[in-house]
């Protein structure tokens, strides 16, 4: 069946319409319900947090023209400006209160960040326990401060400001809605940013939004119309550009190559790495009926070492991906002092993970005899609307895992991303393939993803040495000491590696073709893909 796409036939002529590939279906728009970089990048088009971030990093003002510090750095005072929702009342300080509040008492799959951590707001994991939502450490003394109390100094807090988590929701309009209605249509949904979205459904492969004309910075967005179309496939997606119907696309495997190869197409083409990680998790939760397998070591070893990286993005994910042998992804979390990024030996752990197809069999000998079976039926889910690259990938882990380990057999099991994220959640699965991206730039970004007490990864491996070292990292001695937290750093990892808890397979990559007539599209390694409040489209003449 041929892709079909808005305004598909010739060429678009549009002035100040951007037209956007997304590369699956928007799960949640609902803040405290999002997981996934399509949701979030859709919410950050039409919300606003209290703080914006630039692509260099740069912390600039959104909501709050300015903000202090306490001198312990414990301490966050916001002041807000006079900006509105779409439907003309004012953003206040009890906006971000009820936002909060209602996140961390939810406690869903990302209300992690709120909590020990990451952002350490006083009692975040007291609330998502069951604790009274009041006790939270915000309040808003007045409509214009909002005050935010945190547990520990967080270095990259205000960078948090940025991400959708942190965004307001108008109280008085979420409780006119009928219940679990919220961000269902664009009616259910009220925006304080420099979008809104005019048509939408959940799981509808097309999301259109235009200019809000309320937002505070509005003179300064040029676009009037952004469009979203789904497109699952490399094809379509390269389709889509040559017929002008997509501004810009993402593309992967053999698409890439041609591209290159085209030198009308080729100037059109930018890859860069990502700060995501595509890797394998396992779940090791004793009431998994695989459970007995996962938990064991060598088994993981085994899996983890019988994986050939560099074959999977030489020839599968092709879009400029990075074959990747630590928890940390390559050219991410820059040391302030060297320079040098976190993970740039990516030979520290080669005793415990790469491709080693006889050490694989060995460890998997060790297994066998650990667990006193010599089959082992392994179930491999993964989401199968999350573009063709992800369904290659799959299958070729399969076929490289069960020829380098006779006797261990996967079963593969596509479901729908968002019944993905619901068996991620609740446990439900044997393996999976499994891709994070981090909202900040720093390697804790990662690495506080498998403490004990995480809630977003539920691999159901507990080490005390691993929660100690990140505890001192984020809330502990070495906060303030630089060297020796990045050290600590390292030593966590190097544990992670040992115990073959995730298998990492690849630092990700975006190989997108944007049109000439496009400019000013902001592009992020961490928290968000891409921004498009200050895109500029030219008209092209027929």
């Amino acid at each position: 069946m041929a892709l079909i796409l808005t305004t598909a036939c010739g060429r678009n002529t549009d002035d100040k319409v951007l037209r956007v590939m997304l590369g699956s279906n928007v799960v949640s728009l609902d803040t405290s319900q999002a997981v996934d970089v399509s949701s979030f990048e859709v919410i950050n088009d039409c919300m606003e947090g209290l703080l914006q971030i630039l692509p260099n990093g740069q912390i600039i003002p959104g909501i709050a023209e300015s903000y202090e510090v306490s001198p312990d750095g414990k301490t966050y005072t916001f002041h807000l400006r006079d900006a509105k929702w779409s439907n003309g009342d004012p953003v206040t300080a009890d906006d971000f209160v009820f936002a909060w509040r209602r996140h961390c008492a939810l406690a869903n799959m990302y209300a992690f960040i709120m909590g020990k951590g990451v952002a350490c707001i006083k009692n975040a994991d007291d609330v998502m326990q069951g604790a009274d939502p009041s006790t939270l450490g915000v309040a808003a003394p007045d409509p214009k401060t909002f005050i935010v109390e945190l547990t520990a100094p967080v270095p990259f807090f205000p960078s948090l400001m940025a991400f959708p988590s942190f965004f307001p929701i108008n109280e008085k309009f979420y409780n006119s809605l009928e219940k679990d209605t919220y961000g269902m249509t664009p009616d259910t949904y009220l925006y304080n940013g420099a979008f809104v979205i005019t048509s939408y459904l959940p799981g509808s492969p097309n999301i259109q939004l235009k200019k809000n004309p309320l937002y505070w910075d509005a003179e300064n967005v040029t676009l009037e119309d952004l469009h979203y179309q789904v497109v699952g496939s490399s094809d379509n997606a390269l389709t889509a550009f040559r017929n002008k119907s997509l501004n810009l696309v993402t593309i992967n495997g053999n698409q890439v190559e041609y591209v290159k190869n085209d030198p009308q197409l080729e100037k059109n083409l930018t890859v860069t790495l990502r700060g995501s990680l595509s890797y394998i998790s396992f779940n090791q939760d004793p009431k998994n009926h695989h459970a007995g397998a996962l938990a064991n070591v060598n088994l993981r070893l085994a899996i983890s070492n019988s994986i050939d990286r560099e074959s999977l993005v030489k020839n599968y994910v092709m879009n400029g991906a990075e074959a990747t042998y630590t928890v940390v992804p390559r050219e991410f979390g820059p040391n302030a002092e060297t320079g040098k990024f976190f993970s740039e030996d990516q030979d520290a752990y080669k005793n415990y993970v790469g491709h080693n197809p006889d050490k694989a069999k060995e460890y998997l000998a060790a297994a066998k005899s650990e667990l006193g079976k010599d089959k082992i039926e392994l179930l491999f889910t993964y989401a199968n609307d999350s573009g063709d690259m992800t369904v290659k990938v799959v299958q070729a882990i399969k076929s490289q895992v069960e020829r380098n380990l006779p006797g261990l057999t996967i079963t593969l099991q596509p479901v729908t991303k968002a019944e993905y994220l619901s068996k991620v959640y609740n446990d439900d699965y044997d393996i999976t393939l499994t891709n994070w991206m981090a909202d900040y730039n720093d390697p804790m970004g990662f690495l506080m993803l498998w403490t004990t007490e995480s809630c977003e990864v539920a691999e159901y491996w507990s080490n005390a040495e691993y929660d100690r070292l990140i505890n001192e990292c984020t809330t502990g001695s070495l906060v303030a000491n630089y060297n020796a937290r990045w050290q600590a750093m390292h030593d966590a990892e190097k544990i992670m590696m040992q115990e073959a808890v995730i298998a990492p397979l690849y630092t990700g990559a975006s190989a997108m073709l944007l049109s000439e007539n496009v400019s000013g599209i902001e592009f992020y390694t961490a928290g968000l893909v891409c921004v498009y409040k200050h895109a500029v489209v030219k008209k092209l003449e027929d």
